[in-house]
């Protein structure tokens, strides 16, 4: 834990709060409220709540993405000094400190390691695991080239990823099939991670992978660290002193619409699957990304309107810290013991009810670290 005050783009913070609100509230609340009602208008609603099945892209399939381009637009503010230190040992130990430690929160929330059961201990299953692979490509490329080559690497990443999943084969798999039972991806998790993949149980001795697990890792971690990129090029652009605050607006604007529809264009050939994280997806949420930092600095940042954000900031200057209480520590023993008994009253809302309990609790704890400036440094 951090204990100061920290001086930061308001409307990054305000961004990231929103996108823990939907994770850590919304999506946590609005599922068993939409079971609880179970009306066709309402499940309708749900589809932007929702992850589509394979190809596809619904609003909900944003929240991971917007973690990872986070991640990249923090980066000028966070490393700029050290890029001309002819010793940049200090901020190696930093960079392998973060991607170590996201890492281990990644598998203590999805791969159980807690729990310390061997057969359920999950290598490499968690968005906290895709932002440290993208972070460690992203800050090296930061520190150690111009942008302009970082633009041609980001370029190389998306067109290698899709030569790989288009022209290499693999027995059934590849050879651009984007199918989930027979894409390159699939086979290399598969190889690689084997008994340690998400899902993945052995019987008889013999690795049995589930057939309702179709996210990808290995591959897809070139475009993890393309969509830290495109968030670093976002950085670049919100930290450059020499833009108005205009020119700025113009800049996200203009670069998330042109990538969102050279993104959708691609698609017709190279579909935008998020489960794969495809360059075309990449491209497309990575505009979507652009979108939505325009917006949150236009209103925040050149507007001024920060007088109702402090409860999105309560979420977003505690990100992580959120996200392992969410996904680590239940709290539902406390809803339960406050309405015990109201079941029989509130019928098929009583999940609803404890599911709010448990989130105000989590919203309290954060609101306090908040108060008294303490955050989760990672």
């Amino acid at each position: 834990m951090e204990k100061k005050k920290l001086n930061r783009l308001e409307s990054l913070d305000v961004l990231r709060g929103f996108d823990l609100f939907c994770l850590v509230v919304l999506e946590m609340v609005l599922h068993p409220l939409a079971h609880a009602i179970d009306m066709p208008w309402f499940n309708s609603f749900m589809w932007g709540f929702s992850h589509v099945e394979w190809e596809g892209f619904s609003t909900w399939d944003l929240v991971m993405p917007l973690f990872l381009f986070m991640a990249g637009v923090s980066m000028p503010f966070s490393l700029s000094r050290y890029k001309d230190m002819p010793d940049k040992m200090a901020v190696y130990r930093r960079i392998g400190k973060r991607v170590v430690l996201l890492w281990v929160f990644g598998m203590m929330c999805q791969g159980n390691l807690l729990a310390l059961d061997p057969d359920r201990v999950y290598l490499y299953s968690n968005t906290l695991q895709s932002i440290a692979m993208g972070y460690l490509i992203a800050s090296l490329l930061f520190l150690h080239v111009r942008i302009r080559v970082q633009i041609g690497i980001a370029a190389a990443l998306l067109l290698i990823f899709w030569g790989a999943m288009e022209f290499i084969t693999v027995g059934n798999y590849g050879g651009g099939s984007y199918t989930p039972d027979s894409n390159l991806a699939e086979w290399i998790d598969r190889t690689v991670l084997g008994r340690f993949r998400d899902g993945a149980t052995v019987e008889n001795g013999e690795v049995i992978f589930a057939t309702w697990y179709r996210y990808t890792w290995i591959l897809s971690s070139l475009n993890f660290g393309v969509t830290v990129l495109t968030g670093l090029f976002a950085g670049y652009i919100l930290k450059n002193k020499l833009y108005s605050e205009r020119l700025k607006l113009r800049m996200l604007f203009g670069i998330g619409l042109g990538m969102v529809i050279a993104g959708w264009l691609w698609g017709i050939e190279l579909p935008v699957i998020k489960k794969l994280w495809t360059s075309s997806m990449v491209l497309v949420s990575s505009g979507y990304c652009f979108l939505l930092m325009g917006l949150f600095y236009y209103w925040i940042d050149y507007k001024g309107h920060r007088k109702y954000t402090t409860w999105l900031k309560v979420y977003g200057m505690n990100s992580i810290l959120a996200y392992m209480l969410t996904n680590v520590v239940s709290f539902r023993c406390i809803g339960e013991s406050l309405f015990f008994g109201t079941q029989q009253y509130v019928g098929n809302y009583y999940p609803v009810l404890i599911a709010m309990c448990n989130v105000s609790v989590i919203y309290v704890l954060l609101y306090a670290f908040y108060k008294h400036n303490i955050f989760l440094k990672v």
